[in-house]
């Protein structure tokens, strides 16, 4: 019988790395993001309330459940941030599965999510689009399954909410990252400890014994050669770091601070990735 597991993050943090390095496994079928059109409209309406329990159970089994059904090996994963909105859902529909929550360095991944992925998610006019469509979902249409559109905003009466009208695109990605964050933390506390696991990106660079921890949680033997994994970026279409400007820093820290000091990430200098 097959058992699930699914790797929740920001985006942005190492998820593709991770599903290669644990792809090499031979009880291991892993997706990155997966029936993402799928997914992540429903994520976001869940987030927001337009979405019922019944709906997401519905859209789950006939998606993740269907290839758990009809998958041939021990293992099946799937790596995406769009399933961090629906952890809930996810325990419900698989009581038995285990949850990783990558993390990674709040200001590479704004970086990385603003210079890489650029309209396609927190634009001006997707995020005014979907603004005024949760403003009155029964009188508009809803956007198209795009990627682009289909973004998380504060919830009415949240911290930022008022705010988040007049952020610029960099803003409401620290905004994401803090608040996907925050959403995961405090979802997977309805998980048992055995089930869920915490790693930063950062560790699995730097040791090899933090990968050993992750293979050994799902309970898979791991070599000593999959380390090499992650010492190169994967899902990049512009191998460039980009460092935050003083300005975005300045941004970001008023936003994700406190996010940051949670996460164990306070105080550190911004690292660069070396392609």
């Amino acid at each position: 019988m097959t058992r699930p597991f699914f790797i929740v993050s920001s985006g942005r943090s190492g998820t593709a790395m991770l599903t290669k390095a644990l792809s090499q496994s031979p009880d291991v079928t892993i997706e990155h993001e997966y029936m993402v059109h799928f997914l992540q409209p429903l994520a976001v309406r869940r987030y927001h309330g337009l979405a019922s329990a019944q709906e997401a159970a519905a859209t789950l089994a006939a998606t993740h459940g269907a290839a758990i059904h009809y998958c041939q090996t021990p293992l099946w994963g799937d790596s995406s941030n769009k399933l961090s909105w629906l952890i809930p859902d996810l325990i419900a529909a698989f009581p038995d599965a285990r949850f990783i929550h990558l993390t990674r360095d709040g200001r590479k991944v704004a970086g990385s999510y603003f210079h890489k992925l650029g309209a396609e998610n927190y634009d001006d006019r997707s995020s005014a689009i979907l603004a005024d469509y949760l403003r009155t979902p029964d009188k508009k249409v809803m956007p198209p399954p795009e990627k682009k559109y289909w973004w998380p905003q504060p919830l009415p009466g949240t911290p930022w909410a008022e705010a988040f009208a007049h952020f610029n695109q960099f803003e409401r990605i620290a905004w994401h990252w803090t608040e996907i964050n925050a959403v995961i933390l405090r979802d997977l506390e309805k998980v048992a400890p055995a089930q869920r696991l915490f790693v930063r990106l950062e560790d699995l660079r730097a040791s090899p014994s933090a990968v050993r921890a992750l293979f050994a949680f799902l309970d898979l033997p791991s070599q000593d050669s999959i380390f090499s994994i992650f010492q190169r970026p994967h899902n990049v279409n512009r191998p460039v770091d980009t460092p935050l400007t003083p300005d975005q820093a300045a941004r970001f820290s008023r936003i994700a601070g406190a996010m940051m000091e949670r996460l164990d990430y306070a105080g550190r200098e911004e690292y660069a990735v070396a392609y």
